[in-house]
């Protein structure tokens, strides 16, 4: 699940094969997740899948979200969602080996927290869907000291690193030995 307005995200599950039962408890999870934060929504959008059931609507109905249904193939009306896959599947997905579904469902986890912490969005002006949370207690805020002046470059500042030889010792090079008394050498810069 994703909000529009930040770009949070919600994990509410993985598995293989949604059924009606597993969708309906993704939905009670949902609705007591936003009790939890005291988040306030008022619709959610949803395509026109069969494994929704009436029970899903009728769970966020009773918590006060209308379910907007999304246009038949028209992926553009949920752009936002579709791009989040997109997101999560080039950043996460393709480069990790999910090994089972527990293993999938704390990959998603950790990516959720650094998605909604960590990550700067582009369409809202870089900002991070979770802000800090302003502090409870009422003590003055720490005063830093006084920033230093920049410290001054040292006065001789090469300009270039001299190349030094080295030597090769038997070995190193595998089948390309190149024997030390041969004037060979290798430069460093």
């Amino acid at each position: 699940v994703i909000e529009h307005a930040s770009r949070r995200i919600r994990v509410l599950g993985v598995t293989p094969h949604p059924t009606a039962a597993w969708v309906g408890q993704a939905a009670r999870n949902l609705v007591m997740d936003l009790e939890d934060t005291g988040g306030k929504v008022k619709y959610l959008i949803r395509d026109r899948d069969d494994k929704y059931p009436a029970l899903f609507d009728a769970i966020l109905a009773d918590a006060g979200v209308k379910v907007v249904l999304s246009g038949v193939q028209v992926p553009r009306m949920n752009a936002i969602m579709e791009r989040w896959v997109r997101t999560c599947r080039r950043e996460l997905l393709d480069r990790t080996l999910i090994w089972n579904q527990r293993h999938l469902l704390h990959a998603l986890r950790e990516y959720e927290r650094f998605y909604n912490l960590h990550r700067p969005h582009q369409g809202i002006a870089n900002l991070r869907p979770l802000k800090p949370l302003p502090r409870t207690d009422h003590r003055p805020e720490p005063t830093r000291p006084a920033e230093h002046p920049p410290a001054r470059p040292p006065r001789w500042c090469p300009s270039r690193i001299r190349a030094r030889r080295l030597s090769c010792p038997d070995g190193i090079l595998g089948r390309y030995r190149v024997p030390a008394s041969s004037g060979s050498a290798f430069a460093l810069e």
